[in-house]
């Protein structure tokens, strides 16, 4: 079997033309869809929706941190596909002895872009990969000529409450918050998903908060308490998906961030 480079630079032998794949990422899961594999896609995780109907009719094997070991053995797979932040380390490890696991590494655009290439080439789907990738190229290309500030928005990217926990500058929702031409107003390359105290974001006082839909499902009924902890900002509702996931669903990206900046008059 050929012998390839995954993104976290492990060595992994994977067959020619993988026939029963497994993935272990939502996004990614999405992607291999997209690029037409739905015959070769044998296993996903609970946690991968989309498309709808295509994952609720394929075999679940756990959580994205939380294999079901015994599931997986079941279906024989000729190729696991995960990746490094949303996986678990001791899971991916003990797969690795059996199966072929290529796992992604993503913190910017151009890592997702070479993600989908590369699977792209291991799935020998790379006319679609390449398609895809140009049009996302594409788009966000144009986003980023309309988003030329010379004061961008100080923006707040929440995740989570109780606590409040937002995304850092290390992450790809930073890179995804900068596409739109607007600031982080977290700083600190050491602290991804930081917990932040109600005192911590009075000091922060930034200018927007986006309130995700995932991984905590904010909604119209959390804007008041934050609405009087912070008076000055700007809350706004967002689809997460949009900002976190970084597979074929970022070719939908460039087109709502765009109306973004139109509602918040940037």
């Amino acid at each position: 079997m050929p012998t390839v480079q995954d993104q976290m630079g492990r060595e992994v032998q994977v067959p020619e033309a993988p026939q029963r794949i497994i993935s272990l990422v939502p996004s990614q899961t999405e992607l291999l869809f997209e690029l037409g594999l739905a015959h070769r896609v044998v296993g996903i995780t609970k946690f991968c929706i989309h498309p709808k109907e295509a994952c609720k009719n394929t075999t679940k094997i756990g959580g994205t941190k939380n294999f079901r070991f015994e599931h997986i053995a079941a279906l024989q797979p000729d190729l696991i596909i995960g990746n490094k932040e949303e996986n678990y380390r001791e899971g991916i490890e003990q797969l690795a002895t059996q199966y072929p696991v290529w796992m992604s590494d993503i913190y910017t655009l151009a890592d997702s872009l070479e993600m989908m290439q590369t699977i792209g080439q291991l799935t020998q789907t790379e006319a679609a990969a390449q398609a895809l990738v140009q049009e996302i190229s594409l788009g966000f290309r144009g986003l980023a000529s309309a988003s030329v500030s010379a004061k961008p928005l100080r923006v707040l990217y929440l995740i989570w409450r109780k606590p409040w926990m937002a995304a850092g500058c290390d992450t790809f929702i930073h890179q995804m918050l900068e596409a739109c031409g607007w600031q982080n107003a977290l700083t600190d390359p050491k602290s991804r998903y930081p917990e932040l105290s109600d005192a911590d974001l009075k000091q922060l006082s930034p200018q927007v908060v986006l309130l995700s839909s995932e991984p905590y499902p904010f909604a119209e009924k959390h804007l008041a308490d934050l609405q009087a902890l912070l008076p000055e900002a700007k809350l706004l509702l967002v689809d997460g998906e949009l900002f976190s996931w970084y597979g074929s669903r970022l070719r939908h990206a460039p087109a709502y961030f765009s109306t973004l900046q139109t509602t918040l008059g940037y």
